[in-house]
């Protein structure tokens, strides 16, 4: 019995260290982008859209664990030299790379396998993004050392990731596609404002990110300026009607945005700054995001309804 007891404990704790391996608030921060494009295909009852609402989520945590593991598998040595990042490098935990380079793959089989069901097109455009992690991650290809590109590759994977649940409507088209600028312009923005955090434990080792290249202060700048393009983006594309009217209001939420930013940038752009940052524009972001929702379902509810918020907006706007 002794024996049963301490194996179960055993068993608990290697799962609990495996599970701190994991990005948790990332991953869960990134199934946003996905439900909000299926959100913008899906039509009809809201319980049918619940299966593959579900499977899509599953899929997504899966591709993103992937994602996130691969990353800290490939840059191991550089963590372990950032004295902000060795202390929750997955070695300090006790799980060595062999298993962290195992659980990425059997997450991207399971990604991939649960991606299947939803369809071709969806199962394709995960493994795009699969493809464009690989280039960013491994050392062999070494995106993430490569100015420009690294950004290039986010914006692409901004794009794939939104379009990834719109793919639940059946068909991709152009209205899909420019709503995920929107998407792709905040992930590449977020990843700036990263590198920038970063900066310290990249140059020591060498690795040539935005910030690293072209210095701290530029690179924080350049994220701003895709965040304010990501505003813009919302304003334009709501008051043209792709998407619906009264989230062109939302464009209110952009100075709070700014101050912060300029905030950040007096303090020196230190990590604690940046990380108070982005807490900050994560919680506007979703706010964002929450708008969509009630919005699009006002949309669907009734018509009359759908009209009346219209004309709210008007009287505000005027």
């Amino acid at each position: 019995m002794r024996t049963l007891v301490s194996r179960a404990t055993a068993a608990e704790q290697a799962a609990r260290r495996y599970l701190a391996c994991l990005r948790l608030p990332e991953i869960l921060v990134l199934q946003g982008s996905p439900l909000l494009g299926a959100a913008f295909a899906l039509h009809g009852p809201a319980e049918k859209a619940v299966g593959p609402l579900a499977l899509l989520t599953l899929a997504n945590v899966c591709l993103m664990a992937h994602i996130f593991l691969l990353n800290d598998w490939s840059g191991l040595a550089a963590d372990l030299a950032d004295p902000h990042k060795a202390a929750g490098v997955f070695t300090a935990r006790g799980v060595d790379r062999r298993d962290i380079g195992g659980l990425a793959v059997l997450f991207l089989a399971l990604s991939l396998l649960f991606f299947a069901r939803l369809g071709l097109v969806t199962l394709g455009l995960a493994g795009a993004i699969a493809v464009l992690s690989t280039l960013y991650s491994l050392p062999w290809f070494d995106w993430k050392g490569r100015p420009l590109l690294s950004s290039a590759a986010h914006l692409i994977g901004g794009v794939l990731h939104f379009l990834l649940g719109y793919s639940l409507g059946g068909r991709l088209d152009g209205r899909g596609l420019v709503i995920a600028v929107f998407f792709a312009l905040i992930f590449a923005a977020g990843h700036l404002n990263q590198e920038v955090r970063d900066h310290q434990g990249d140059a020591r080792s060498a690795i040539r990110t935005n910030a690293v290249s072209f210095g701290r202060r530029r690179t924080f700048v350049a994220s701003l300026i895709l965040f304010t393009l990501s505003y813009a983006v919302l304003f334009l594309l709501a008051l043209q009607g792709t998407l619906p009217r009264p989230l062109a209001a939302l464009v209110v939420l952009y100075p709070f945005h700014l101050r912060w930013s300029l905030t950040a940038l007096a303090e020196g752009l230190t990590p604690t700054s940046l990380r108070r940052l982005q807490a900050r524009y994560r919680v506007l972001f979703a706010l964002i995001g929450l708008a969509m929702v009630v919005a699009l379902y006002g949309q669907r509810v009734h018509p009359i309804g759908r009209q009346a918020v219209e004309v709210l907006f008007l009287a505000r706007v005027c």
